[in-house]
Formats: structure tokens, C-alpha cells, sequence
């Protein structure tokens, strides 16, 4: 779907708040206090896969482009909006072999963190997180992948951004999304720190008004555009890894 730009206005407002705190920026390098090597963002997805008598069972995974993983070293960074107190943020998480804390999906360029040892980290400091996530209901199924053709539709990025400062911002862009091939791509290079990133578009709802959908996680730049690996392959990942 092809959006006006007041449209568009009024869903970057509305992507902020429902799934700001659902982000988090990601930092590589060769060791403690050594320059960055990349900058990107890690974003929750939460799924289904099942019930018992005591409610739902969901997974919940941290996800982000496996190209960002592949360093001695790496930070999660925290922000005083996603832990509880605030004050939790003050320091990032560290993680010495950051590329063994994945798990690596290299057919889809996706890496894959249960968050079972980011609460771990939280309860033994002393905070919890505060965070929204990428749904099951939010992430585009099979269908709303297929309907993306070689014509361009809007599309909206949420990242950290990369300030030159050393601030990493909150940030939503506008931009167009279109079949290449077999694959699904953001048509124009996206700023620093925006791998990883989650990336949407809108189709109608069932109420006839825009409902967003998360076609997947931002991949590296290549060959005129940045790949998307989208959801109807990373369900299947997910699903496959958990039941090996």
C-alpha cells in the first residue's frame, strides 16, 4: 500500500508509541573501551506456541542481523524507557564472545537471542524490563509477504539511530519497500545503526483502516538495496530450532 504523507505522518507517530520500547541498540567490537566496529538495533519478538492450564506459553527472542553478531565483543545497550527503575539503564549489557550468545540463522541473515538471560541480568541488578514487543499478531504472516511486488509500497523503519555525539536516538523513517527477485528489499540505503532494525508495512485491517505489519529485520545493504528477512522464513526458523 502506497500512503500519503499525512497517512504516513500519523503512523511514524503511532509505530513511536506502540513499539518504541521494543528496540534496543546493539554495539560490536574487538574488546572493552576499543572503537566500535558496527552499530546497529536488536528488536523483542514475542510468539505463541501454546497453552496450559496456568495460560499461554509464549517464546520471546531478541532479534537482529547476524552480520552485527560476529565480533569478540558486544553491548546491548539499555534505555532509562525499557527497565524499571529507570536507573537500570545506567549501564549496558556486556558480553565477552558476543557471537556465541546467538543463535545464528545464516540462510535468512538473521541471529536469534532466547531473552531468557537478559531477565536473568535484570533480576540479579535488581530491575525488570519495561518493554513492548513485535507480536505474532503484528509480524506479517505468509500472505502479506507475498503481497509485496516489484511496484514500491510504503514502509517504516524503527531503529536507534547513530548521533555524533555517541547518542543513539529513537527514530522513524518513511520509505518504500519492493520485490527484487525472491527477495524483499528497503530501496534506499538507511542511516548507521539501523541494521537489525524492524521494518513495517500497512495493509487494510479488518476494520478497513491501516493496520501495520512487521515484514522482518533489516539486513546489510547490497546490490541496491537492503534485504528484509521476512517473517514467513523466520517463523519456520524459529519454530524448527525450537522443536530439534
Amino acid at each position: 500500500m502506497l500512503l500519503d504523507q499525512e497517512t504516513e505522518n500519523e503512523i511514524v507517530f503511532e509505530l513511536c508509541q506502540l513499539l518504541g520500547r521494543a528496540i534496543l541498540p546493539l554495539t560490536g567490537s574487538d574488546g572493552p573501551g576499543t572503537p566500535p566496529g558496527v552499530l546497529g538495533t536488536a528488536f523483542f519478538y514475542s510468539e505463541l506456541v501454546g497453552a496450559t492450564d496456568d495460560g499461554e506459553v509464549a517464546h520471546e527472542w531478541l532479534l537482529t542481523a547476524d552480520a552485527l553478531t560476529d565480533r569478540a565483543y558486544g553491548e546491548i545497550g539499555l534505555r532509562p524507557s525499557v527497565t524499571d527503575p529507570a536507573e537500570g539503564a545506567d549501564e549496558p549489557i556486556d558480553l565477552p564472545g558476543f557471537a556465541d550468545h546467538w543463535l545464528h540463522l545464516p540462510e535468512l541473515g538473521l541471529a536469534a537471542m532466547p531473552t531468557g538471560g537478559l531477565h536473568g541480568w535484570a533480576d540479579d541488578r535488581g530491575w525488570r524490563w519495561r518493554t513492548q514487543q513485535v507480536t505474532e499478531a503484528v509480524a506479517a504472516p505468509a500472505d502479506s509477504v507475498a503481497r509485496i511486488g516489484a511496484a514500491p509500497v510504503s514502509a517504516f523503519v524503527l531503529a536507534l539511530g547513530a548521533g555524533e555525539d555517541g547518542s543513539r536516538p529513537l527514530e522513524a523513517v518513511v520509505e518504500r519497500v519492493a520485490r527484487d527477485g525472491g527477495e524483499v528489499r528497503v530501496t534506499t540505503e538507511l542511516p548507521a545503526g539501523y541494521v537489525g532494525a524492524p521494518v513495517f508495512a500497512v495493509e487494510a485491517g479488518p476494520d478497513g483502516g491501516p493496520a501495520l505489519r512487521c515484514l522482518g529485520v533489516v539486513l546489510p545493504w547490497r546490490a541496491g538495496g537492503h534485504p528484509v528477512a521476512t517473517f514467513d522464513r523466520i517463523r519456520a526458523a524459529l519454530a524448527a530450532v525450537v522443536t530439534d
